[in-house]
């Protein structure tokens, strides 16, 4: 079986550099650095249905016309039959059932996955409330980072979104790692004011790329 597109997303020598640019952010504060590609954040069934059904009314109706002189009574059992295949070939192909969905749907499923993964990898459990998630999500080029309480209080959904839209621009322009990255950093030097390292810190979050 093939590598997800998650787990190819970065080479080995950009999630190297990615784990130490944690490691080196939070040398300089209590703050916790968590970095998380998936492939999608939703199956996206509803695309599935709605789509099987556009696509098999359409092929359906272009039939009916040019070979069935337009009649209803062909159009509604040969636009049910046609549904299953359409179907079959939606649910491999993930990208297909997004554009039959809206923008703000897709939108959506990618902040609740993102949000249930905050809470799932631990970053809810920090002593602090300092956790922070860089969260990518490849089949809706969607970059999400969000921040526990501790964190949120000091600097804002606003900030985190700056720091979102740098990395889907370095995304777009191929150059991932390094927007990532330097990301990472501007968000580590404001962590490391408001949240500077103590004595007692240990390292409470993994450091390495999380892929689902």
């Amino acid at each position: 079986m093939g590598l997800s597109r998650a787990e190819q997303f970065f080479t080995k020598e950009e999630r190297e550099r990615i784990q130490q640019t944690t490691k080196d952010v939070e040398c300089c504060t209590i703050g916790e650095v968590v970095v998380m590609v998936v492939d999608r954040s939703d199956d996206y069934l509803d695309g599935e249905v709605i789509g099987s059904v556009v696509l098999g009314s359409l092929l359906s109706l272009i039939i009916s016309a040019l070979f069935l002189h337009s009649s209803l009574w062909f159009f509604v059992p040969l636009a049910f039959l046609l549904f299953f295949p359409f179907r079959l070939i939606l649910r491999k192909y993930h990208p297909l059932r997004t554009a039959f969905l809206s923008a703000r749907r897709r939108e959506r499923a990618v902040r609740h996955r993102a949000i249930r993964a905050f809470h799932e990898k631990g970053l809810t459990r920090t002593k602090e409330r300092t956790g922070v998630l860089f969260f990518i999500s490849i089949l809706e080029h969607k970059v999400w980072v969000l921040a526990d309480k501790g964190i949120h209080e000091k600097i804002g959904q606003d900030t985190l979104n700056k720091f979102a839209a740098q990395v889907s621009k370095g995304i777009a322009d191929g150059r991932a790692c390094d927007a990532l990255c330097d990301a990472i950093k501007e968000a580590g030097q404001l962590l490391a004011t408001h949240f500077p390292i103590r004595p007692d810190d240990t390292d409470e979050l993994p450091n390495g790329l999380m892929i689902e």
